[in-house]
């Protein structure tokens, strides 16, 4: 079912990409649709409203997919606490005595050259 919203989630983040694209621009000519005079593929008012509309639904779905998604992961992920483990290792009698702490060994030649 992840999988499925995930798919989902992209093809909308793409479409989303794509409408802001062809909406047309006020005035730092950015969009496709132009932001100088003249007209253009896209240069009607109901245009800019249909576009500006379905942004906001795209925008809308895509909050929606992403906190779905987030919700999902949640739920999968295992609960992890330091002091869940820490008690649990206490209750099973602590460390064993079989372990020895590692002590490092010497170098057996230096690790910075010297000048002769």
């Amino acid at each position: 079912m992840t999988t499925v919203i995930l798919v989902i989630h992209l093809l909308i983040a793409t479409s989303l990409v794509a409408l802001v694209l062809l909406q047309r621009s006020e005035g730092g000519a950015l969009g496709i649709g132009g932001g100088g005079g003249g007209g253009g593929f896209m240069s009607g008012r109901g245009t800019a409203n249909l576009l500006t509309r379905l942004t906001a639904v795209m925008a809308a779905a895509f909050f929606c997919t992403s906190i779905l998604l987030s919700i999902l992961a949640r739920q999968s992920a295992q609960p992890t606490s330091i002091l869940e483990s820490t008690q649990q290792q206490s209750d099973q009698g602590g460390e064993s005595s079989d372990i020895q702490p590692l002590t490092p060994g010497l170098p057996s030649r230096p690790s910075v050259p010297q000048s002769e």
